[in-house]
């Protein structure tokens, strides 16, 4: 039973990729520091916050969506950023891939909630 966001796996799943993520950039030119880094962590951190803050207005049904709907926009920003990691050479395309995939998957796993959600 659901009792909290964080009994959510996407919000669990959303939260590892944002911690991932922090950790990658940590490797990141420290030029990027107010730019790409700043938005691919805050972008990132977005998501499970944006999911912790609808489950807290879970009772009102269209509000709980709406977070979630601001989730998956800050998910899809997140991969943008991680192109651009890509593109300048700061990640790898494997680790491209492997953030990529995990990113699919709480894209997924957010549809599924907004879809199935009952208030």
């Amino acid at each position: 039973m659901i009792k909290s966001f964080s009994d959510l796996d996407v919000y669990q799943l959303s939260y590892q990729l944002s911690m991932s993520i922090f950790h990658l950039t940590r490797g990141f030119p420290s030029s990027e520091k107010y730019s790409l880094t700043s938005q691919i962590i805050r972008s990132t951190r977005s998501i499970s916050a944006n999911i912790a803050e609808g489950f807290g207005r879970r009772r009102y049904h269209a509000e709980f969506k709406k977070f979630l709907i601001y989730s998956a926009g800050s998910l899809e920003e997140s991969k943008v950023w991680l192109n651009f990691a890509k593109d300048c050479h700061y990640i790898t395309m494997e680790q491209f891939n492997i953030y990529n995939a995990k990113a699919d998957e709480i894209g997924a796993k957010l549809h599924r909630l907004y879809v199935n959600w009952k208030s």
